[in-house]
């Protein structure tokens, strides 16, 4: 085990993660590393590609970025770690060790805090992963996306179904905890080969399944192509028939859809990203990191610049690389709350919402919702029904109109 000044937490018990949508208090440090071996086609996150990096310069930057985050946040008790990107499964283990050395110095680290970091499954990156065991990750979250060959050179993806299928056996052998990705409604998918698809993937799953839906997104690779028509989607009405069978058949396998896009057996949860969905306290760290700050009575918005150069340039001189630390109003709160709650099965507390918000939402626009069958009541508790949450963007215009 790389030498270091914290011990390893151990497994999560599902008994410590709390189903309420009332829960407060989570806090979440995030760690973003921006680089990847390529681009893939469909990817809009904040990703570069990068031949060489230095990780000795890049591991000083965050540690002390982090620095400046206890600065903002004060005192807390870490629930959930995640390492995103970007591809973070090229960071060297000795790097994750010492970013999270650094967390447990400055902020208290929970008792079977989870510690994520995102992957891919090559073989290089697979090679990797005892390494992060060791450094104190028990989570990992593979970015298989399909387990087919063509399908994988279509999404730009640099590893074969072989070798997804060797990652995700050595990631079961090495971590206590295992998610990872699929993405359907490619193009020429029907819901005969997506469920096909699905069930051979969960005969290999763990305990979590993040799947989601292929869509495509401004100033991508995948965005010119599909202007030119070089390729076509299950159209409006035919996306949700791919979606409507997959919470079933996950739950033949005993995961349950806890959230639009994630499937988990009990107490598998995804502790990090239910800090967001529940609208906890976050910090993030690294180049185009965002951030949510509890500070009394108000309510800080951070983010960082998205450019490694100019990131890594501001911490040097600055001591972080934010670019906007700004106070988010009560009503934006209250958007902000709903917007990421309704995602979840659990749903949003009525309550809270008006805490945060300072106002009621109408009642007569969550009984309308309740009546076309979209929202369900339950005393204090809103959430979307199983229809609602096929079309949540337009619940959701309705209910914060």
């Amino acid at each position: 085990m790389p030498s270091g000044s914290w011990s390893m937490p151990v497994s999560p018990d599902s008994a410590a993660i709390a189903t309420s949508p009332q829960t407060e208090g989570g806090f979440a440090v995030y760690v973003h590393w921006p680089f990847c071996q390529s681009k893939c086609p469909y990817c809009d996150f904040n990703s570069h590609v990068a031949a060489n990096v230095d990780q000795a310069q890049w591991t000083r930057a965050l540690l002390r970025e982090l620095d400046h985050m206890r600065d903002l946040s004060g005192p807390r008790s870490v629930r959930p770690v995640s390492f995103g990107g970007g591809t973070p499964s090229l960071l060297l283990p000795e790097t994750v060790e010492a970013v999270l050395s650094k967390i447990a110095a400055l902020w208290a680290m929970e008792e079977g805090a989870e510690i994520t970091l995102e992957a891919n499954p090559t073989s290089v990156e697979a090679g990797r992963f005892r390494g992060y065991r060791a450094a104190g990750v028990n989570r990992l979250s593979l970015g298989v996306q399909s387990l087919d060959d063509a399908e994988l050179k279509f999404l730009g993806r640099l590893h074969t179904a072989e070798e997804a299928l060797a990652a995700i056996a050595l990631a079961r052998d090495t971590f206590p905890r295992l998610s990872f990705d699929l993405i359907y409604a490619r193009p020429g998918q029907t819901r005969e080969k997506w469920e096909a698809e699905l069930r051979a993937a969960l005969a290999h799953a763990a305990d979590h399944l993040s799947l989601y839906q292929l869509t495509i997104e401004p100033d991508t690779a995948f965005a010119k192509l599909y202007e030119k028509a070089a390729f076509a989607l299950p159209d409006d009405a035919d996306a949700p028939e791919l979606y409507a069978p997959t919470a079933g058949i996950c739950a033949e396998k005993g995961l349950s859809a806890y959230e639009v896009s994630n499937y988990a057996a009990p107490g598998a949860q995804s502790r990090h990203n239910l800090v967001y969905w529940r609208y906890d306290d976050y910090v993030g760290v690294g180049p185009g990191a965002h951030g949510r700050i509890g500070t009394g009575a108000s309510r800080l918005a951070t983010r960082a610049r998205r450019t490694p150069g100019e990131w890594i340039a501001a911490v040097g001189r600055d001591g972080h690389g934010l670019e906007a630390v700004e106070e988010i109003s009560p009503a934006e709160q209250g958007d902000e709350m709903m917007l990421m709650g309704l995602r979840l099965e659990e749903g949003v507390s009525l309550a809270r919402h008006a805490r945060l918000s300072g106002n009621d939402i109408a009642p007569a626009r969550i009984e309308a919702l309740v009546a076309d069958g979209l929202l369900v009541r339950e005393g204090d508790i809103v959430r979307a029904s199983a229809e609602g949450r096929m079309v949540l963007d337009a619940v959701l215009a309705r209910l914060l109109a």
